[in-house]
């Protein structure tokens, strides 16, 4: 139940859980997490650490806890991919300037 909802009584006077305001697991982004290990590992101790973190939040009842866990799970995995597309740049960037260098500097020998 969420807080400041009264809570939900059956007959013999238990409290009845409200499964229809428990909101739905959010995604561990489990895939994410592998990605931020294969691009960037640095960043998947901690994107790992999140996505493992999700369930147990939601759980708890901690649901927007769970949220943000997995957003942060995704957004270390999308982070690492894009450090891995920068850093891919620039070694190409790189080459790609060596090897014309080289080329110019073998002409004017």
């Amino acid at each position: 139940m969420y807080p400041n909802q009264p809570p939900t009584y059956t007959h013999t006077g238990v409290v009845a859980p409200d499964y229809a305001a428990t909101p739905p697991l959010p995604e561990s982004n489990t895939g994410w997490a592998a990605a931020a290990l294969i691009f960037f590992w640095p960043l998947a101790f901690a994107a790992f650490n999140h996505s493992a973190r999700v369930y147990p939040l939601w759980a708890t009842g901690d649901y927007a806890g769970a949220q943000r866990a997995s957003g942060q799970a995704k957004r270390l995995g999308k982070i690492s991919l894009l450090v891995w597309v920068v850093f891919t740049a620039l070694i190409v960037i790189f080459y790609g300037i060596a090897i014309a260098l080289a080329i110019s500097a073998r002409s004017t020998y």
